[in-house]
Formats: structure tokens, C-alpha cells, sequence
């Protein structure tokens, strides 16, 4: 019998409430600290645990581009590629900062359909344009 686990992706910083926040706002979730864990803040969303925010007074922001064109961890957004553009716009607004767009051409506007910034804390996560259905079949799992 296996035992019942959950995961949680957990990005470290040196003040995980702004960065919990963050996420919350741009993500559509809440907030709120992990039961017996006063290092932990939990990212939640309608379908469960989105990601960890955790304390850690010595982080080091990762460096971007990452050497020798390896792709560093990051996290993947899904957005309806009609509202890619706007997504953006959230994401700046909220203190993310763009870092590149990828993949031109495929829209018939020219406009890319993959965005990478880094969140306030420096982590990198990608804006990734996908058909409508696609995310809310994501966020229904």
C-alpha cells in the first residue's frame, strides 16, 4: 500500500511574504502559512497547492541567463494565448521583471508566445501561450 504524499514546489527567498503575495495576485490564489512550518508559506489555487514560498535569510538570487545555455528550474505559467498579452502586463505590474521572449513568428501578430521573467526575488518563470482549453483543463487537476 503506498502511503498518501502530497509535493509542493518551494522557491527560497530571504522574505517569503512579498514573494507569497506575489504569486498569489498573479497566480488568482491565496496566501497563508504552512501548519507547523513558520518558514513556509503556502501558494494555494481552486486545484490545491500551487508552491511554497520559504525563508531563508541567506538567499542568493539565481543569475540569469544560466551558463553554458542550460534552462535553470523555473516555473511554467499556462495562458490562453489571447491573453498573453495581458498576462504580461499583470505580471509586470505585480514586479516581475522580463528577462526575454522566445519562439516568434507563430502568432499571426508577430507577438512571441513565450515570455521569461524573473519574479521579484529573481526566480525565473515563463508565460507560455496555449489554446484556451488547454488551461482550463490545467486548472481543473
Amino acid at each position: 500500500m503506498t502511503v498518501l504524499k502530497t509535493s509542493v514546489l518551494v522557491l527560497d527567498c530571504a522574505e517569503p511574504e512579498p514573494l507569497a503575495r506575489f504569486y498569489a495576485e498573479l497566480l488568482g490564489a491565496a496566501a497563508g502559512p504552512a501548519a507547523g512550518d513558520g518558514e513556509l508559506i503556502l501558494v494555494t489555487g481552486g486545484s490545491g497547492v500551487v508552491l511554497g514560498v520559504r525563508r531563508d535569510p541567506n538567499h542568493l538570487p539565481p543569475s540569469w541567463p544560466a551558463p553554458e545555455d542550460s534552462e535553470p528550474a523555473h516555473l511554467r505559467i499556462l495562458v490562453a494565448a489571447e491573453d498573453l498579452d495581458e498576462a504580461e502586463r499583470e505580471a509586470v505590474s505585480l514586479g516581475a521583471r522580463p528577462l526575454s521572449a522566445e519562439e516568434n513568428g507563430s502568432r499571426l501578430d508577430d507577438r512571441t508566445t513565450l515570455r521569461r521573467f524573473s519574479d521579484p526575488a529573481g526566480h525565473a518563470f515563463v508565460l507560455a501561450a496555449v489554446p484556451r482549453d488547454s488551461v482550463a483543463h490545467g486548472a481543473s487537476r
